[in-house]
């Protein structure tokens, strides 16, 4: 028999929007997709269905015989210039990169993986795919957005200086912890900068005698987005998909950055304690393939 449609109440959408520059930066950010169908446990939507639920949805547009445990599917980041160019961040994008043939990770994990996920049938149940999810997923463009390569990279240097931050969020695009034997997650952050001369004046002389100047030098400086994929099968291999969006607000382009970092854990045995952490384990996996690109967007 059909659930009821009212059985959990609808749950709050947080979001935040900003005007920087000439771009509006917004997200939002909400609960998981539910995974049990509004029809019940023994029956789904037909993909015909105009009023398909949300995990059928994204069940039927995907094809993947499983989808992660967690999956924010309305989580969602977006950066739109004033002349029409689009960059945004979804979770249904993601996974469309998702592989469904054959893999040749194969590990004793896996088949108790496969086994454990509640199927109606055996043929669905074995059928072949990526099951770590790994994504190469770059974020979406809208044909506002060039795209060039180019031998230019990040300003690590500029990035590293100390800036005050206006905007500041972390989305989580989906996650599945590949039945307690490891962590598959894709996440986006953005960090959107003002550059100041306050502390720099604050030791030379009175911040008061200085302050209307102060507000006139206080500017934009530019924004950094980092998309992730980070996957850790236990006592297998760690493997980084990492795209970098760099934007200096004098510039008419976004810089984009992209690698992949892969390494067995048996070559990875002296970073053992940051195997959890992906902001270390970043400085200990090699470098698989990089590519930089231009994007503009005037």
């Amino acid at each position: 028999n059909p659930l009821p449609q009212c059985f959990v109440p609808r749950l709050p959408v947080d979001s935040e929007a900003i005007r920087f520059q000439d771009w509006a930066i917004s997200y939002e950010k909400s609960h998981i997709l539910k995974s049990i169908c509004k029809m019940g446990t023994t029956e789904c939507c037909a993909k015909e269905d105009a009023n398909r639920c949300e995990l059928c949805h994204y069940q039927h547009s995907l094809g993947l015989p499983h989808l992660p445990d967690m999956v924010f599917h309305k989580n969602r980041l977006v950066l739109q210039h004033k002349d029409g160019a689009l960059l945004e961040f979804k979770p249904m994008d993601a996974l469309a990169l998702v592989d469904n043939g054959k893999q040749p990770l194969e590990v004793a994990c896996a088949q108790e993986w496969r086994e454990s996920r509640n199927e109606q049938n055996m043929e669905e149940k074995f059928k072949p795919f990526d099951w770590t999810f790994t994504s190469t997923y770059q974020g979406t463009m809208n044909e506002k957005v060039r795209s060039e390569s180019t031998d230019q990279t990040l300003n690590k240097f500029k990035l590293m200086q100390r800036e005050n931050i206006i905007f500041y969020h972390d989305l989580t695009l989906f996650e599945d912890e590949l039945h307690d034997h490891g962590i598959s997650v894709m996440s986006v952050r953005i960090v959107s900068l003002i550059s100041s001369s306050l502390d720099k004046l604050k030791r030379l002389t009175s911040f008061n005698l200085f302050l209307p100047f102060l507000r006139q030098r206080v500017m934009p400086s530019g924004f950094f987005v980092l998309l992730r994929h980070f996957l850790r099968v236990d006592d297998v291999l760690i493997r980084m998909h990492d795209t970098r969006f760099h934007h200096e607000i004098e510039n008419d382009y976004i810089l984009k950055e992209y690698i992949h970092r892969e390494a067995p854990c048996s070559d990875l045995q002296g970073s053992v304690a940051f195997w959890t952490n992906p902001d270390e384990m970043q400085n200990y996996l090699p470098v698989k393939a990089k590519e930089l690109h231009k994007l503009f967007f005037k």
